[in-house]
């Protein structure tokens, strides 16, 4: 668990710390939150001691930190920033492996969870672990640096807008992939974002800032029931719309960002050897300007398809599309009085943006009724 106790932090005659105090759990995922300047970047560095309070204290696991050694401390705590920091002359297993092997861990073991790590973003060891950094784009290279704050298996990882500069479907699937990898290894991580939507989407707690200070600390479902002041309410936005204090939800919300996607030029073979390898039974098929085309099944293939032939010729067009900003109630609708087992969700510009599955709906439906849902 993390402690603030009575923590201040001023340069010069500016305060950006006014005697916070608060509790984070084991395992939880606590978002700071608020406009700029209102100190949530300070808060996290003063975790892991890059920034040193001038009063207060902070404990992890009922241990004073400022008792520690600050190298040590640094080393047993994960760190993610917007700027990703991978070592350009280093490959990606290297990059990983920074920090279990500053701690001595054997060579066989530092593969091993290079190889572990790996497989959880879904980049096989054999494709990635010799590649440089710039030879991976803006979302590998994230991921690559969230891998590396994981390698020594800290208990908690601190992360500071690790998204901020990502194009908004790479930052989605980023979202969901750390939100997953949380879930499964039961990590505490604290997590700095401007962004009401990333914070609603990921946080167990909201911790809201203001002026140095603690506005509100609550669960994404209460603030949005319940905002402290009309800084809160105007930083929900969209999601307090209603009119009757309950959030407005979108398809967006609820779709799956992690679809399987090929272009309309691919042949059968292809296809159906992509399905095999993961373990879906239908693919997303996208024009040449990457806009949606259509879906095929592996049923369709079967009964159709030739080796060699453009998946093109086997398409179909009766999956329905909606759009992300439309209510997630009718998209639910929709889905509900179609024969199919998913909706495409698409971007305005006619790209996909994810999918929303009878699965994803049901455990949406879950969670909002009972809390977390298996």
């Amino acid at each position: 668990m993390i402690k603030f106790q009575n923590v201040s932090k001023s340069y010069g005659h500016t305060a950006i710390l006014k005697n916070i105090s608060f509790d984070i759990n084991q395992g939880e995922f606590a978002v700071l939150i608020g406009p700029s300047g209102c100190g949530k970047t300070t808060t996290l560095k003063t975790i892991n001691r890059l920034i040193e309070p001038d009063r207060g204290t902070i404990f992890i696991d009922g241990k004073d930190i400022t008792k520690e050694n600050p190298v040590e401390l640094r080393r047993s705590i994960g760190y993610v920033i917007q700027q990703i920091g991978l070592f350009p002359n280093m490959t990606v297993e290297q990059n990983i492996a920074i920090v279990p092997k500053l701690l001595k861990y054997p060579k066989e073991k530092c593969q091993e969870i290079v190889r572990d790590l790996l497989a959880l973003v879904d980049m096989p060891y054999e494709e990635n672990a010799h590649k440089y950094p710039t030879e991976l784009s803006g979302g590998q290279q994230q991921r690559i640096g969230v891998l590396r704050a994981l390698a020594a298996s800290p208990p908690i990882i601190l992360m500071d807008e690790p998204f901020g500069a990502l194009d908004p479907i790479t930052r989605e699937s980023l979202q969901e992939e750390i939100k997953q990898i949380q879930k499964k290894l039961k990590k505490t991580i604290v997590f700095v974002t401007h962004d009401m939507d990333e914070a609603i989407r990921l946080a167990d707690t909201i911790i809201f800032m203001d002026n140095g200070k603690i506005v509100q600390m609550a669960s994404p479902e209460e603030m949005l029931q319940n905002p402290a002041d009309s800084i809160v309410k105007s930083f929900l936005g969209k999601h307090m719309d209603n009119g009757d204090g309950a959030p407005k939800l979108f398809a967006e919300d609820f779709m799956k960002t992690k679809v399987f996607k090929v272009p309309k030029t691919s042949r059968t073979l292809e296809c159906i050897k992509l399905m095999s390898s993961k373990d879906v039974n239908s693919l997303v098929i996208l024009n040449d300007d990457d806009t949606y085309f259509g879906t095929v099944t592996i049923e369709d293939i079967k009964a159709l398809g030739k080796p060699g032939k453009e998946i093109a010729e086997l398409v179909t067009h009766d999956v329905i599309t909606v759009g992300r900003k439309e209510d997630a109630q009718i998209a639910f609708d929709t889905l509900l009085s179609s024969k199919s087992n998913y909706v495409i969700v698409l971007n305005e510009n006619q790209t996909v943006a994810g999918l929303i599955t009878r699965t994803s709906m049901a455990k949406a439906l879950g969670e909002a009724l009972w809390g977390e849902v298996l």
